[in-house]
């Protein structure tokens, strides 16, 4: 049973001094493909599409934004002596709280000011930001993160696991 996984690289691709990292692509994607099957609802519950993508227009920025600076603020020591790295997003540091809130807030701010139901959008939006946001988590899976600690034998054997686990 002593399957270890190699070591994964991080970048996609190298050339030169660009690198593109796998944590940026398959967030992108997750992005893409919540405002795919966004628009697609919108267009099925009497909603423009573009009103979902204006939307997106000022929630995915603001919402990044509001996801690093929720990063700062929880490693904010570091970033006292370190000033010159709060936006070296390119070295890590993001949190889905902080995306989620000012993402939510943006969305609340945009559906008050265009008169639009925010009780609709969130119906559109809801279960597809949760699927960005399982997608997104497959970068854990390849930064190796947030994964959990390694686990004993003498565990194992001794968890309770109901029959329909099993």
């Amino acid at each position: 049973m002593g399957f270890v996984l190699g070591v994964l690289n991080p970048h996609v691709v190298e050339i030169g001094s660009v690198v593109i990292h796998w944590y940026g692509v398959i967030i992108a994607a997750g992005i893409l493909a919540a405002l795919q099957l966004s628009t697609k609802e919108a267009k099925k519950k009497g909603l423009e599409e573009d009103t979902i993508i204006d939307m997106a227009l000022w929630a995915i920025p603001i919402g990044l934004l509001g996801a690093r600076l929720y990063y700062v603020l929880f490693e904010l020591g570091y970033y006292l002596q370190n000033p010159g790295q709060i936006l070296a997003i390119w070295n890590g540091g993001i949190a889905i709280y902080g995306g989620l809130i000012a993402g939510g807030g943006t969305l609340y701010w945009y559906a008050k000011k265009k008169g639009t139901s925010l009780a609709l959008v969130l119906d559109i939006l809801a279960p597809n930001v949760l699927l960005a946001q399982s997608i997104g988590r497959w970068v854990n899976f390849m930064n190796q993160e947030a994964h959990g600690g390694p686990v004993t034998r003498q565990f194992l054997e001794n968890l309770y696991l109901p029959e329909f686990i099993i």
